[in-house]
């Protein structure tokens, strides 16, 4: 299959690409700079001020968009809001102009869609939620939804665990015995191991009968306190510097509410069609990881 692949070196992009093309696959990457090559793949311009080019593209993947990572100022969260739905936008855009459409789009979206849920268990049948994120995950999902005479799927990704994204931000001060439960540390988090996410990712490529929004979280969301546990007990380092919500929302301000919001979302879709996470449970996921 040949896929084409915006956000191609990304945390996410650059994980997917590695995986795709041991599988026999070609990748045609989409970037902001395609004179810069990547090994194995074909390279073409992704921006934000026209169509791309998805001719001869079997498949789409679409993972750019701004981190929501940092402090959200009036200029982050315009850049959150306009690379995710206006960059979803001129994908759409060019998919409809296609006369031969690939076989399937899948549009990158984020478990930020449910909001702050408290206890709730949600799968993708849930309402959306309230909130910036929520907002903007609803806008960025409608605008994946204009897409015409393909097939099509959302993939709302949780956090994902790997080299690189949450993970980079979270150990150095957990190496140095720093860390600890945000907030009271209740607040449900939900998570996928990377090799998982790529796998979802592709099979949600593959498999015909997958459509409309896929969480991708692995079956065993874990409180807060519970995943410091995990990581301090996998880093060998404790972990009692409690951090408090008041704190983290001087300090954050908008993002604070990623790291408090309570999202307890299953992978009712993924397991209905019977994918098989190789990392269900948070400890050996951490323990792949970090080991």
């Amino acid at each position: 299959m040949i896929i084409g692949l915006t956000g191609a070196t990304g945390f996410l992009g650059s994980r997917f690409i590695d995986t795709a093309l041991r599988r026999g696959h070609e990748i045609i990457a989409f970037t902001r700079s395609p004179e810069r090559t990547i090994p194995g793949c074909a390279m073409r311009r992704f921006d934000l001020h026209a169509p791309p080019d998805l001719g001869g593209c079997e498949a789409v993947v679409h993972l750019a968009g701004e981190s929501v990572v940092g402090l959200w100022t009036a200029a982050k969260k315009h850049r959150i809001v306009e690379s995710r739905v206006l960059g979803t936008r001129r994908v759409v855009e060019a998919l409809n102009a296609l006369k031969e459409k690939p076989e399937v789009f899948v549009s990158g979206s984020a478990i930020g869609f449910y909001g702050d849920r408290g206890e709730e268990e949600l799968t993708e049948t849930s309402e959306p939620g309230r909130g910036f994120l929520a907002e903007t995950t609803r806008a960025w999902e409608a605008e994946a939804l204009e897409a015409h005479g393909v097939r099509r799927v959302t993939l709302r990704t949780s956090i994902v665990l790997g080299e690189g994204g949450a993970l980079r931000a979270m150990t150095p001060a957990f190496r140095l015995g720093l860390g600890g439960p945000l907030g009271d540390g209740r607040q449900w988090m939900s998570w996928i191991h990377i090799d998982d996410w790529v796998t979802l990712a592709l099979f949600a490529l593959e498999n015909l009968d997958v459509r409309g929004p896929l969480n991708a979280a692995a079956p065993w969301p874990v409180r807060n306190a519970d995943f410091t546990k995990a990581l301090a007990a996998t880093l060998h380092r404790p972990a009692f510097l409690r951090v408090p919500a008041f704190a983290l929302r001087a300090a954050l301000g908008g993002f604070s509410a990623e790291l408090l919001d309570s999202k307890r979302v299953l992978p009712a879709a993924a397991t209905d069609h019977g994918f098989g996470f190789k990392f269900p449970e948070l400890a050996p996921a951490l323990r792949d990881v970090l080991g």
